[in-house]
């Protein structure tokens, strides 16, 4: 049976339809984005199917990894998931039908084949080839988008649904995401998947603007880490202050000092850094500077607004006192975000205690 009664169908469905085997294949979120804006643009519906009458190939938590890529990527479904391990009866009954008609014949082992593509095994179970086909039939999908690399089973997938009592939908293929050596994206590049670039720290905004810059590419592309790297600063510098506080794992008063951050990873470093600095001690020629600091936080406000912040450290530079040593005794690192925004992120007696202990 139908998820949805054909006479309420859009007219335009689409199917994004990943093996359960981990995390999302970035060309497959590639096609999975495709599929998303296609419908958006046409008013019509997604469908999630999850590709898993291949036992050997799916792993266990697979479906839930693809589930919980997509639903960081923003990207919705309309229908489903629809499991082809649930749909046997719906492959073994159009086998049935094909064989009936003549279009298909069983071989001695039992298996039963369309031409030379086998489309149910000996064991009864469908394959591949077959599940998808009946499935974009009886789902009544209008257009399949998917990676160039399907292209050779277009032709074996027409003579199934001619031979099961239809026609396929319309094919769409996209050119595939390749790494920057020109071979196929895998581990080896980094970037490969989607739990990849979230471990990195590459905001999911970032993953997806890169997805659909690409759109639906003519010929293949290589992935290109450094565009990636652009995106990945503009979301960062784009998250309201809670958003980007809460991805670091920080307080709200960071906020400021997380906006050059490249990548939440290095977002939640900068953190740690202003949160739990590692103790130093120095010399005696910065005891003017922190001395004259020490005096100004003491005379401002708690907590900071940007202004006075800046104006603090406007001061200490104006009178030639030595930043890095103030940056060393506030974050105990000699780099890091514009140091106005560490004094703002710092209340007052937190600021006076690291520069007394630092003198």
């Amino acid at each position: 049976m139908s998820a949805v009664p054909a006479d309420s169908r859009p007219p335009v469905r689409v199917r994004f339809a990943p093996s359960p085997t981990g995390s999302l294949h970035l060309g497959n979120a590639l096609t999975a984005v495709a599929n998303r804006r296609f419908a958006d643009r046409h008013s019509g519906a997604l469908v999630l199917r999850i590709d898993d009458t291949d036992a050997a190939r799916a792993v266990t938590g697979g479906e839930d990894a693809i589930l919980r890529d997509l639903s960081w990527l923003g990207i919705r479904w309309d229908e489903g998931p629809v499991r082809q391990s649930e749909r046997g009866e719906l492959y073994e009954a159009a086998a049935r039908r094909a064989l009936e008609v003549g279009a298909a014949r069983r071989d001695a082992d039992g298996s039963v084949r369309v031409g030379p593509v086998t489309i149910l095994r000996a064991d009864g179970t469908a394959t591949y080839q077959l599940a998808s086909v009946v499935d974009d039939l009886e789902l009544g999908i209008t257009h399949v988008i998917r990676g160039s690399d399907h292209r050779p089973n277009l032709e074996p997938q027409r003579a199934i649904a001619r031979a099961v009592g239809g026609e396929l939908p319309e094919v769409i293929h996209h050119g595939l995401l390749l790494g920057a050596d020109g071979k196929k994206l895998s581990k080896r590049h980094g970037h490969a998947s989607v739990g990849d670039l979230r471990e990195e720290g590459i905001p999911a905004a970032a993953v997806r603007a890169y997805l659909e810059e690409l759109d639906l590419p003519a010929h293949d592309v290589r992935l290109d880490p450094a565009r990636l790297q652009r995106l990945a600063i503009d979301a960062i510098a784009a998250l309201p202050d809670a958003e980007l506080a809460a991805a670091a794992e920080a307080p709200p008063q960071l906020a400021r000092a997380l906006r050059g951050a490249r990548t939440l990873v290095e977002a939640r470093e900068i953190a740690a850094r202003i949160l739990s600095p590692a103790p130093v001690a120095l010399g005696d020629d910065a005891a003017p500077t922190l001395e004259r600091f020490a005096e100004l936080r003491a005379g401002a406000g708690d907590p900071l607004d940007e202004a006075s912040a800046r104006a603090i450290v406007r001061e200490l530079k104006a009178v030639g006192g030595d930043l890095r040593a103030l940056r060393l005794a506030l974050t105990g690192a000699e780099r890091g975000p514009e140091l106005w925004t560490v004094v703002a992120a710092l209340g007052r007696e937190e600021a006076l205690r690291r520069t007394a202990a630092a003198r």
